[in-house]
């Protein structure tokens, strides 16, 4: 292995040579699944359900759903911007759908089936959408509140051939058996809106993510640079449809290069994935850290995965020790990586470069990645600030729709400030310390939750940890721990006592967690982030 001098110079190498091709006319569906359709017999995804079924498709196949589902919806009125809901989960017909509507030149709106009622009713609101499609479990949620989402006129779902079509829904299934596969030729621009995926909320309601066709475009660098995917590769990313990493690993992302795509539909259980990952055999997983953090408390001595040549994850920082035990598992280094719903994958531990255990890794070829002071100047090494990216590359979202103020907020002179605060070492890693409005201030000192979750996190007891600030009449502010053991442990002030030494002993003293509550479960979004704005307040 070449050593870390110089893989960083051939890392700088490739960021300074870099060039941005994006072509003026540009779409997914038709420039890039269209062209692997023409490969006959090439695979696109395989697909598995909870109780065994079974479907491979080809990117043929694919196109040719996408390309009935687009002209179904041109026969419905959708029109070139017009939004559409897609509520589905991980079955073969969310990837069809989301290309047969960009085929269409629609606005798509992927969204998870978890949403309540009130989710449904802020999305349909806000986006005046004209369609919404999602399963027979989802129909509840959308019915709930038809009376108050008035400018969907079609609601249409997919289901088995064997369920019965909900009251006022159209069958999607037995409509695209009726209509072709040329839809009318609706071209788009790179720079024409095709996205809109809504936040997580973690700090409020959720922000409408606007992203040109660009995107799509800008997804291959994230296959490519972070995934490390090549052609021939098959790729289990575990995502969830209604999180923008669907984007980047189950859709965008794998196809840039003709990857296979494994999808399944099932809850996540650590026992089954495992048991997955030996049978399906991908080269390349892609999971998030909560998921990771599962994984290792499972015995992986019996694991075998011979195959398996790339380990990821995103979502929000993973844990040094977690990295380090799937290491001594498995023998391979689970490579973290950084992005959000506005960007692609943005700075990562990418393949040949030397993993730090803890670090964000480094920034992605075609962008200029800084952490800034208040006054958008770049900061030095080991100093605290805010990571931003320069200018207004492909990658990076249009803004947030339909709220100016939102959009010039996150701006900070030619920054884009990501809200996210970290330091950078003396050889360009990043080194999360938290959200912005997550970091505790204590006494004066400044204490990032993710290193006190990582302490908690190498005691064997702990399964999960959240860390938040409670109020403290001398000292402000004191950390609190959230504290998920694991199944045979009992929770007692014996144990507490023990989880604050361990974390004195293997942190900065003044960072261990003055409380801790023993808990269930922690908050979380549907893309796995723990919610710390519900704990903050407990």
């Amino acid at each position: 292995m070449e050593d870390l001098t110089a893989a960083l110079d051939r890392w700088q190498r490739a960021r300074d040579t870099f060039r941005w091709e994006v072509p003026d006319a540009f779409n997914f569906a038709r420039d890039v699944v269209g062209r692997f359709a023409a490969e006959p017999g090439r695979p696109a995804l395989l697909w598995r359900s909870a109780r065994g079924d079974e479907v491979r498709l080809t990117f043929a196949e694919i196109d040719a759903g996408a390309r009935r589902m687009a002209r179904l919806l041109e026969e419905l009125g959708v029109g070139p911007g017009d939004p559409v809901i897609v509520m589905l989960p991980r079955i073969p017909a969310w990837q069809m759908t989301i290309l047969g509507a960009l085929h269409a030149a629609a606005l798509v709106i992927p969204s998870s089936t978890s949403l309540r009622p009130k989710d449904v009713a802020y999305r349909a609101t806000h986006s005046r959408a004209l369609a919404i499609v999602a399963t027979p479990e989802s129909a509840p949620a959308v019915d709930a509140v038809r009376e108050q989402i008035t400018s969907v006129q079609h609601f249409l779902a997919w289901h088995g051939e064997d369920e019965a079509t909900p009251r006022g829904w159209t069958n999607l299934r037995s409509a695209l058996a009726t209509v072709g596969e040329a839809p009318t030729h609706r071209p788009t621009r790179a720079s024409d809106p095709a996205l809109v995926f809504y936040t997580s909320g973690t700090t409020g309601m959720p922000k409408a993510v606007l992203h040109a066709h660009a995107y799509t475009y800008a997804q291959r660098l994230t296959a490519t640079h972070w995934l490390g995917l090549r052609g021939d590769d098959r790729l289990w990313t575990t995502s969830d449809t209604g999180w923008a990493k669907a984007a980047y690993g189950v859709l965008f992302g794998p196809w840039s290069v003709g990857a296979e795509v494994f999808q399944y539909h099932g809850r996540f259980e650590p026992q089954t994935q495992l048991r997955l990952l030996a049978d399906v055999a991908p080269r390349v997983f892609c999971a998030p850290p909560t998921e990771f953090r599962m994984l290792v408390k499972e015995d992986l001595r019996t694991l075998r995965v011979p195959h398996l040549r790339e380990v990821v994850s995103a979502g929000e920082p993973l844990n040094p020790e977690v990295i380090r035990s799937w290491q001594s598992a498995t023998g391979l280094t689970i490579r973290d990586g950084f992005g959000q719903t506005e960007t692609i994958l943005l700075i990562g531990n990418f393949p040949g470069i030397p993993v730090r255990p803890g670090s964000m890794g480094l920034p992605m070829p075609g962008h200029r990645v800084e952490v800034i002071d208040d006054d958008g100047r770049a900061l030095p090494p080991g100093e605290v600030g805010d990571i931003a990216i320069h200018g207004h590359p492909p990658s990076l979202f249009v803004g947030y729709w339909k709220d100016e103020d939102a959009t010039q907020a996150c701006r900070r002179g030619d920054w884009y400030v990501t809200g996210d605060r970290a330091t950078r070492d003396e050889d360009g890693y990043f080194w999360f310390v938290g959200r912005a409005d997550d970091v505790i201030i204590s006494a004066g000192y400044r204490i990032g939750p993710f290193e006190v979750e990582s302490a908690l996190l190498e005691h064997p007891a702990v399964l999960e940890a959240a860390a938040v600030a409670a109020p403290d009449a001398v000292r402000g502010s004191v950390v609190k721990a959230f504290v998920v053991l694991r199944r045979d442990v009992t929770a007692d002030d014996t144990l507490r006592s023990a989880l604050q030494d361990h974390c004195k002993r293997v942190t900065a003293p003044y960072k261990y967690p003055r409380l801790i509550e023993f808990v269930d479960a922690l908050p979380k979004t549907v893309s796995g982030k723990i919610r710390r704005v519900e704990l903050r307040g407990r």
